[in-house]
């Protein structure tokens, strides 16, 4: 990676802390599975007490009111998921305490191609209550049996004194929970002391991570470094690092693995990388959204366009796995009606600044290449319609990370559409982090087991039905990460997985579930599900509230904390 180097000063300090995580590799190495179990205690302990400060710290960063109701985006994807996966973490540590395997418990099942499934969620009472109507399953690759799923479940926890030397996270900056979650991953389930170097837009968090991972800090097993590229490129390739995980760009990994400009193409090219050392990564790409053509009422239309709007706008378009094409059938008779729908829910969603660097003009880049079919819409987002099929260009090979959404119709009815949309979902599309599918339940009902067929051939780690990949990032107990099978030299969406609590070894992907229709409107139509708009659409109206409170439950589950979240979450 070619950058200017550190000061004397930066060199200094990233020296000290990786001599301070060899010394501390010895102490982690010590600690049976009971102390970091009791470790994780404490960290679960210090988010909590630091969640309001911690929403503080983004909300301040990312621009955003701290009285607006996307205050409500920070508490779901800063502290929760962090004390939700400390909380399933633990208690996979405990099941190994005993001789148990961490899915024990859990249910198993069958998927197309002879694949094992273990049902993720719903799992505990509180599961069932709070995500009514939704469930998520891994699959794992074909071939792999129950009992190895069993056996295997626990990775570096199933030795936990074989310690595999310094490793470093590159942090995130757009997901707050991302470094922290990474952080805990490579500690716990592979068994590395970790320096986290954060992303400079997140530097205002830096006392709040302090804080959260202190007793990690103090026991020499985690260091937390700030600084810009030339702080991150001499500790990846310092001697007494030994793997790199990092999150970000298809480019980003590409010029700190080969370097930039034509010696680093040339270095891809030959498959000889800069950096000599195991990369791990979880990185974006296209992420379409497929919605499949049925017969759908006038709220359902709106709803499900308020859904494509959030999959695109959630923390202003800054996300991984944020949808940037939205596949429809050009023969089904509402397009027109949906997209109407989709057009008022990008331009009604609540403003924000455009926070994250370089947003603006990769915003103005697609309305340059795309011309007359590119329209902005309010708040600096731009809806594409009319793509060629045949000449798609940036919109399905590259990643805007800005809030871009691209329209790719595509001719037949709702089997012939969806086979289409799967062959160019796998075959054109930059990435393999998260595909997402919609449809009526009628239109589930008379697909039947082809719908399950289509999900199977779909190359991507996280597949929803009528929920937001997102929701597989916040299920704490299932992985989260690119289709298995990239290389360093075509990397698209990544290498390896992260989150995944209950510490599989090699899933392949989660097959996330949800209801079509919101409650009550759901029991109109014969479903008994509870759940209301979820409270990470961006047009739920009581969102920092309720994301305040599920927080707050993540930390303390408890009986008498659930009718103030079901109240709040039922005025969104």
């Amino acid at each position: 990676m070619t950058t200017s180097p550190p000061t004397t000063e930066q060199v200094w300090e990233i020296d000290r802390a990786v001599e301070d995580l060899v010394r501390g590799e010895a102490v982690w190495a010590a600690c049976d599975r009971a102390r970091r179990r009791e470790l994780l205690e404490r960290v679960r302990a210090a988010t909590a007490a630091h969640a309001a400060d911690w929403v503080r710290a983004a909300t301040a960063y990312k621009g955003l009111a701290q009285d607006g109701r996307l205050v409500g985006e920070e508490w779901i994807t800063g502290p929760y998921p962090v004390l939700t996966g400390l909380g399933a973490l633990a208690a996979s540590i405990e099941a190994l305490e005993v001789s148990r395997s961490p899915v024990d418990g859990f249910s198993f099942g069958r998927a197309p191609g002879g694949r094992v499934t273990v049902r993720v969620l719903p799992h505990s009472v509180w599961d069932q209550l709070l995500l009514n109507g939704f469930s998520a399953e891994v699959w794992m690759p074909p071939g792999v049996t129950k009992e190895a799923v069993r056996a295997r479940a626990g990775l570096a926890l199933l030795r936990p004194a074989e310690t595999n030397g310094v490793g470093v996270v590159l942090g995130a900056g757009n997901i707050t929970s991302i470094p922290v979650l990474d952080v805990l991953y490579e500690l716990y389930a592979n068994n590395r002391v970790v320096a986290l170097k954060l992303n400079p837009v997140t530097d205002g968090l830096l006392d709040v991570f302090g804080a959260v991972l202190a007793p990690l800090i103090e026991l020499g097993a985690v260091r937390i470094l700030t600084g810009g590229a030339d702080v991150g490129a001499y500790l990846v390739h310092h001697p007494k690092v030994g793997h790199v995980h990092m999150t970000g760009s298809a480019a980003t990994h590409d010029a700190i693995v080969f370097g930039t400009g034509e010696e680093g193409a040339a270095r891809k090219k030959a498959r000889t990388p800069l950096l000599d050392k195991p990369v791990t990564s979880e990185l974006g790409g296209v992420s379409p959204t497929i919605v499949l053509p049925g017969g759908w009422s006038e709220a359902d239309l709106r709803y499900q366009a308020e859904h494509v709007a959030t999959q695109k706008l959630h923390n202003g378009g800054y996300n991984c796995v944020a949808s940037q094409v939205v596949v429809v059938s050009s023969d089904w008779p509402q397009k027109d009606r949906f997209l109407a729908h989709l057009r008022a829910a990008l331009a009604d969603a609540p403003a924000r600044p455009a926070y994250y660097p370089g947003s603006d003009e990769r915003v103005s880049r697609a309305l340059d290449t795309y011309g007359g079919v590119a329209e902005r819409i309010g708040g600096g987002r731009v809806l594409i319609t009319g793509l060629d099929p045949a000449q798609a260009g940036p919109a399905l090979t590259g990643e805007y990370f800005a809030p871009v959404l691209a329209v790719l119709e595509l001719p037949g009815d709702v089997r012939q559409f969806l086979a289409a949309a799967v062959r160019t979902a796998n075959e054109e599309f930059t990435g393999t982090l998260g595909a997402n599918l919609i449809a009526h339940p009628g239109t589930v009902a008379v697909l039947g087991p082809a719908l399950d067929e289509a999900i199977a051939e779909l190359r991507y780690g996280t597949i929803a039905l009528n929920a937001w990949t997102g929701v597989g990032y916040l299920t704490a107990t299932a992985p989260w990460g690119a289709f298995p099978g990239h290389t360093l030299d075509d990397v698209q969406s990544g290498i390896g997985v992260v989150h995944n609590a209950l510490l599989l070894d090699g899933p392949e992907r989660t097959v996330v579930r949800g209801p079509f229709h919101p409650a009550p409107r759901a029991l109109l139509h014969g479903r008994t599900t509870l759940s209301p708009k979820p409270p990470w659409f961006v047009t739920h109206r009581t969102a920092a509230t309720t994301g305040r409170l599920l927080a707050d439950f993540a930390a303390a589950p408890r009986w008498t904390a659930l009718p103030r979240i079901f109240a709040s979450a039922l005025r969104g």
